[in-house]
């Protein structure tokens, strides 16, 4: 491992009738170890998963591409506050890495493209062909291979969600390779039951408060999933 833990300190946040301090499980939950190679943050939409992947990552120093200069309707001034508010504990010296968002990944094949126009030898830094040239999964793929062969930190925000099934396997396997090379740590948030089945991970819950560990088995999108299976027609009645 090399990130070892985090420390939320909600008695400092700003406000609590902002997004996102007035999440109850970022108020309740005050720290999160990470003593496995592969972590996955799992729940429902909106209970502050990706809040807070992208606030450990900035918190970590790990460079986040994204365009900031969107114009909004409404602007929430606490939006991206929350890394200021959290400590990390690393179980070593700090080391680089990689923040993937698939709502950014678009904005990246464009920066890699544009980086590939001035230096072709660029692209070998990312699976060795244009990432536009293929299909979105592939391109996924491709920049997933490159980079994670490197030893560091990476997080990803729902990665499987321009991935085919057989895809998302292959992610998998290639987590569980480069964990097992003692070289690289990977924190994510997913919906994908392929995901969550990492052997040896570690699963925090977002659906209760505070954050906490849970089985497989128990995790709500596994057994919604397990049930639709056993029995399409049925469910949908």
């Amino acid at each position: 491992m090399h990130l070892a833990e985090i420390a939320l300190q909600p008695e400092c946040y700003p406000t609590r009738v902002q997004y996102p301090f007035n999440l109850p499980i970022l108020r309740a939950t005050r720290r999160l170890a990470f003593s496995t190679p592969v972590t996955l943050f799992v729940g429902e939409n909106g209970t502050g998963k990706s809040t807070l992947l992208e606030a450990i990552a900035r918190a970590c120093r790990i460079p986040i591409w994204a365009d900031d200069d969107l114009s909004r309707l409404e602007h929430n001034p606490y939006a991206r506050l929350l890394q200021r508010f959290l400590t990390v504990s690393w179980a070593g010296a700090p080391v680089p890495g990689s923040y993937f968002s698939s709502q950014r990944f678009r904005e990246v094949t464009a920066m890699v493209e544009e980086f590939a126009a001035a230096d072709p030898g660029q692209l070998k830094y990312f699976g060795g062909a244009s990432l536009v040239t293929q299909s979105h999964g592939q391109s996924l793929m491709s920049y997933f291979r490159a980079r994670y062969r490197v030893t560091g930190l990476y997080f990803l925000d729902e990665p499987e969600t321009a991935l085919s099934p057989a895809s998302q396997v292959a992610l998998l396997r290639l987590m569980i390779e480069m964990a097992a090379a003692g070289h690289a740590q990977f924190i994510l948030c997913t919906h994908s039951p392929i995901l969550m089945a990492c052997p040896g991970a570690t699963l925090y819950s977002f659906d209760q408060v505070p954050i906490a560990p849970v089985d497989y088995a128990d995790v709500a999108h596994v057994r919604l999933y397990r049930a639709f299976l056993d029995n399409p027609a049925g469910f949908l009645e």
